[in-house]
């Protein structure tokens, strides 16, 4: 892409963001509030909403990116490619699962012992949630990676271990960034359903819209959900431009 080409694709959802959040502050300070609908708004609130989705996001999304991609790894090893197709069918059975019935029932497997909350059985459901993408795109990228490129490398003398961190992985990344992309955005839509299980999040504002009949408390929820995700994906192409090696 030319370098153009991603000044747009980095601006765009900057740009987005910023109308969507300045709409609804706009929005907030001008509306003719109820008492209702000024507490569940109120500023404290939904910043202290909007840091817990952000903390289940990150947390979920960096054990994603530490389980999927060493296992993607293994799985694409002389000896291990035959079971590829077994860990991407496991992994795909845990997406297709509704993530509502997913959260709710590891809560109430898990929540006997004091050690598992909400947040915890959130963040332990995310993870399985999203390891798929990032698991498939990381084994499709090594398996598309030049193997002259990687015979050239062994004849250079380089290690098994070498070749993989300074050959497969760079030129895999793009691939894999795609997958931790994806991945982010699934994660932050899934964790608006941490508030039936207590784990917090912008799913209180929603789900309080719907509980207590206020339409505009729902919207407003789901607004802040979309600009947070436009903000989560926006830093990931940000990570893949930072992290990719010069050339790829």
């Amino acid at each position: 892409m030319s370098r153009r080409g991603i000044v747009v694709e980095l601006l765009v959802p900057v740009v987005l963001v910023v109308l969507i959040l300045g709409g609804y502050v706009w929005w907030r300070e001008t509306a003719n509030l109820n008492p209702t609908e000024l507490r569940q708004l109120d500023w404290a609130t939904i910043r202290g909403e909007a840091w817990e989705h952000i903390k289940l996001t990150v947390v979920s999304s960096v054990l994603v990116v530490l389980i999927a991609v060493p296992l993607g790894v293994v799985l694409t090893r002389r000896g291990m490619t035959w079971l590829s197709p077994i860990a991407v069918g496991i992994a795909n059975i845990g997406q297709s699962a509704p993530s509502i019935g997913l959260i709710v029932l590891f809560y109430i497997w898990l929540n006997v012992h004091p050690f598992w909350t909400g947040f915890r059985v959130t963040v332990l459901t995310l993870t399985l949630y999203g390891i798929l993408p990032v698991l498939r795109n990381t084994i499709t990228g090594l398996r598309g990676v030049d193997r002259t490129l990687v015979e050239a490398a062994r004849g250079l003398g380089m290690s098994a271990p070498a070749r993989l961190l300074r050959v497969e992985l760079p030129l895999a990344l793009p691939v894999i960034m795609a997958g931790v992309r994806t991945t982010l955005i699934l994660v932050v839509g899934t964790a608006t359903l941490a508030t039936f299980i207590d784990g917090g999040g912008l799913g209180d504002t929603i789900n309080s819209g719907i509980q207590l009949y206020q339409f505009s408390v729902m919207v407003a929820g789901a607004v802040l959900v979309v600009a947070l995700a436009l903000v989560v994906e926006w830093v990931g192409r940000v990570l893949e431009l930072v992290i990719r090696p010069r050339g790829v």
